[in-house]
């Protein structure tokens, strides 16, 4: 008997995963023969699924999503009736998310303002991440945590750039800081600038 044929979503995934891989050890530049050749499929299986490079490189980091479960973190974070506790869960599940990112996500910076490729990747996450953060913070100054002078547009921006990938770069591997000790302060620092000091008043883990 032959042997069971891929179908398509399992061969889509198995392109994604063996591109992240392959991306992760060799950067962003990876070609698209390689890509295949590490999924064992055709070139043009890849044109087929994703229709270009671009394409691809775009699915290849909302496939990360999924498999980190980055959406299921944030809507749990969501879902906290307390906004403290909704603002340190969400951080927290970003913070935990990002070193498992980074060998790509480092490449995608590194290339998107030579590469539109790997600009395009880039924008697609970042926009999502943009949209997250506006919702949580509207969702914080509807329940009046917000500190004065913030509006919840200038709460996200904030958040979106406090907690970049970059600034991890920087802390951790510029400036040699443990992961732990720079997710602890990101996270204290967000808190005690966004929340209200009113709200404060209870000591927060």
């Amino acid at each position: 008997m032959s042997s069971k044929r891929r179908s398509g979503s399992e061969t889509r995934n198995d392109i994604l995963d063996a591109g992240w891989d392959l991306v992760s050890q060799r950067g962003a530049e990876a070609s698209i023969s390689q890509i295949a050749a590490a999924a064992g499929v055709s070139r043009q299986a890849i044109y087929l699924h994703f229709g270009t490079r671009g394409g691809l490189l775009i699915a290849l980091v909302r496939r990360a999503d999924e498999l980190y479960a980055i959406r299921e973190a944030f809507q749990d974070a969501q879902g906290r009736s307390d906004p403290i506790e909704r603002l340190d869960a969400a951080i927290r599940a970003w913070l935990e998310f990002v070193p498992r990112i980074l060998p790509v996500a480092r490449d995608l910076i590194r290339l998107k303002s030579t590469d539109d490729d790997a600009r395009a990747a880039w924008e697609d996450r970042m926009a999502e991440l943009k949209s997250w953060m506006e919702t949580l913070t509207l969702s914080l100054g509807e329940d009046d945590a917000l500190a004065e002078g913030w509006s919840a547009k200038q709460a996200s921006e904030f958040l979106w750039a406090h907690l970049s990938v970059q600034k991890w770069i920087l802390l951790v591997e510029e400036c040699g800081w443990p992961p732990e000790a720079a997710a602890d302060r990101l996270r204290r620092t967000a808190i005690s600038l966004l929340i209200k000091p009113a709200r404060l008043d209870v000591p927060r883990p």
